[in-house]
C-alpha cells in the first residue's frame, strides 16, 4: 500500500512540475507580447489593465468604476 501511495504522490508531484513549466512559458510568451506592443508604441501597463478590465463581469466593473469616481471626487481629482 505505501509504495502505491508512494508512487501516487511521486506522479502527482510531476504533473505540478510540469504544469510550473508550462505557466512559466506561457508568462514568458505574454512578456514578449507586451515588449512587442511597447516597440510600435502602445502603453504595456494601460493594456494590463484593459485585459484585468475585460475579465470582469460588466456588473463589476460598473460597479468598481462607480466607487472609483466616487473617490477621486472625494480627493479632487475627478
Amino acid at each position: 500500500m505505501a509504495e502505491a501511495t508512494d508512487d501516487r504522490l511521486r506522479l502527482l508531484i510531476e504533473r505540478v512540475e510540469r504544469l510550473e513549466e508550462e505557466k512559466k512559458g506561457i508568462a514568458d510568451d505574454i512578456r514578449d507580447v507586451y515588449a512587442e506592443a511597447k516597440a510600435v508604441g502602445y502603453d504595456a501597463k494601460i493594456m494590463r489593465q484593459i485585459v484585468r478590465l475585460r475579465k470582469m463581469a460588466p456588473d463589476d466593473r460598473a460597479e468598481m468604476e462607480t466607487i472609483l469616481d466616487l473617490y477621486k471626487a472625494a480627493l479632487g481629482l475627478g
